[in-house]
């Protein structure tokens, strides 16, 4: 059976509190080896460092989402992040970014703690995990300023186009492709993936959101990555088995592990 190396999910987030046990104990039978569970704020990083001392086939990364931003202003808040990424275990700074979405945006706490949080990937010498959403401009630009294709990482759930695409490429960065590429409105990642090399796609699902077809819209999880699979597949005119062999080897170079 195929190694299956899923980067990015939220087995913390409540919407797994009925089942979470029996679902993370199917995985090994469903060829999933490898699981990363990314914090997206204080208490989920906490809880991510709790869930990678409890099963050995997760690791996780811990970091404060552009959602959650606030929180870093509070005392002693960027200090216990770096004391939870120096556990054992943690790969990565993430998820960490910019996403213009919502009108109530404050993009200049977004610019500054995302710099920050990439100051403390430099300082422990982890990759980062970026979300970008609406924000491909400023995201790009303070990478760059940044010098992030020293730090490496990843850019998750991609969702702009070829010529952002380029960009992030070039810096050495991969991208995380999921659910959404099996969406009949996912034109422009399905474009993304035919355009990125292979060696710099990994999986991921985003658990327990962006479902893939057929069950969007319902809770997702690390079993429906070969519904996704499939397709980056069948766009780069390989077999499922090859894919996940390939991307399996880019997540463990992402994550050096």
């Amino acid at each position: 059976m195929a190694k299956i190396f899923e980067t990015h999910a939220h087995y913390d987030d409540d919407a797994f509190d009925g089942d979470r046990e029996l679902l993370l104990e199917s995985f090994s039978k469903n060829g999933i080896e490898k699981v990363v569970n990314i914090g997206a704020n204080l208490s989920t990083s906490r809880a991510t460092v709790e869930l990678t001392k409890k099963y050995d086939f997760i690791y996780g990364t811990v970091g404060v989402h552009p959602s959650d931003i606030r929180e870093l202003e509070s005392e002693g808040a960027i200090e216990e992040l770096e004391t939870l990424g120096t556990m054992d275990k943690i790969l990565a700074i993430g998820e960490i970014g910019l996403d213009y979405h919502y009108e109530d945006t404050d993009e200049f706490l977004q610019k500054k703690w995302f710099v920050r949080q990439m100051d403390l990937a430099k300082k422990l010498k982890l990759p980062i995990v970026v979300h970008s959403r609406d924000a491909a401009k400023d995201t790009m630009d303070i990478m760059e300023a940044e010098k992030a294709r020293d730090i490496g990482g990843v850019v998750h759930c991609f969702s702009y186009g070829k010529e952002v695409a380029r960009t992030f490429l070039d810096m050495g960065f991969y991208i995380g492709v999921g659910g959404v590429v099996t969406f009949k409105n996912g034109k422009k990642l399905k474009e993304v993936v035919e355009y990125a090399p292979l060696d710099k796609i990994v999986l991921e699902t985003d658990a327990p959101y962006l479902a893939p077809e057929p069950y969007r819209g319902k809770r997702n999880s690390s079993l429906y990555i070969p519904h996704a699979a499939e397709v980056i597949a069948d766009i780069k005119g390989i077999s499922v088995d090859e894919l996940y062999e390939i991307t399996y080897s880019n997540a463990m170079k992402l994550y050096r592990l």
